[in-house]
């Protein structure tokens, strides 16, 4: 083989090809397969990994309904160029767990997504199968406290303090849950350093930004859709922010000095701390 595949976890209790395919896929984000390359035959990939062909062939199959490779019928499996796909983020946030120091930028309407993104990469911490010297996260979201573009009523598209209490204790339930599993680990010794910082800002967060290790980026857009909720006891017809509905998109520094994709994670790094540091406010105790 022509490149160094990461070696499966011997403790790992997942089915063989979700083994196979999170080594491939750790291949191909890392970019030790590139955009276009061409996938080792299944022949050699059974030889490698010593599993079953039918194995091989799954672990592909979930590849591909991921996005990240095409099978091309009598040419074999290539990797997708990236322009190609959106990207799922999970993946992605295991894999930056496997540095030593390990630091997660986010700005977004919630942190609901990045809040089931770190679950698995913190067991693991929890069960010595990951071990990052330090967890560093800042969370920029927008302040409940003031009027939004969205969520409004739908009736009339006007302002409803109710729907910003709501929209304050989803934020607040999952900024918290974070900031408790950091710190647990870190109290526990699991981790030397870990600390999870919250600002807000008075504008709408139309928009989701991931800075992953200040090497990956993903950037999608919330879409505005009608909807129904409950908030104090009532329901209430809305515009909401939907955040199920964000395709994900990724650049990479992996891409090279000069490719757009690291003049991507570049910007979105400048953003995010020109935010941060200019008209972010550091969220009050209850926030946390």
């Amino acid at each position: 083989m022509t490149f160094e595949l990461e070696p499966l976890d011997p403790d790992d209790d997942r089915p063989p090809y979700e083994q196979v395919a999170r080594s491939l896929g750790a291949a191909i984000r890392t970019r030790k397969l590139g955009p276009g390359e061409k996938l080792p035959s299944h022949a050699k990939l059974t030889e490698h990994y010593g599993f079953a062909r039918a194995t091989i062939q799954r672990a592909l199959r979930d590849l591909e309904d991921e996005g990240l490779v095409v099978s091309r019928k009598g040419s074999g499996v290539f990797v997708r160029h990236r322009t190609e796909r959106p990207a799922g983020l999970r993946p992605y946030v295991e894999q930056a767990f496997s540095s030593r120091n390990v630091t997660i930028d986010f700005a977004g309407f919630s942190s609901e997504t990045l809040h089931g993104a770190l679950r698995e990469p913190l067991d693991k911490i929890r069960t010595g199968r990951l071990t990052p010297a330090s967890i560093q996260i800042r969370i920029l979201v927008p302040d409940m406290a003031v009027p939004q573009a969205a969520p409004v009523r739908r009736e009339d598209g006007a302002d409803d303090p109710r729907l910003r209490a709501r929209m304050h204790e989803i934020m607040l339930g999952y900024t918290r849950s974070i900031s408790d599993s950091i710190n647990e680990l870190a109290h526990l010794g699991l981790v030397q350093e870990g600390s999870v910082s919250v600002r807000l800002h008075s504008g709408t967060q139309f928009f989701k930004l991931y800075v992953i290790n200040k090497e990956d980026v993903f950037f999608g857009y919330y879409p505005i859709r009608p909807n129904k909720v409950i908030a104090q006891g009532e329901a209430i017809e809305i515009y909401d922010l939907m955040g199920i509905d964000t395709i994900l998109f990724h650049h990479s520094m992996n891409e090279g000095d000069a490719s757009s994709g690291a003049q991507q994670v570049e910007q979105a790094q400048m953003w995010f701390d020109s935010v941060w540091e200019t008209i972010g406010r550091e969220a009050t105790p209850d926030a946390l």
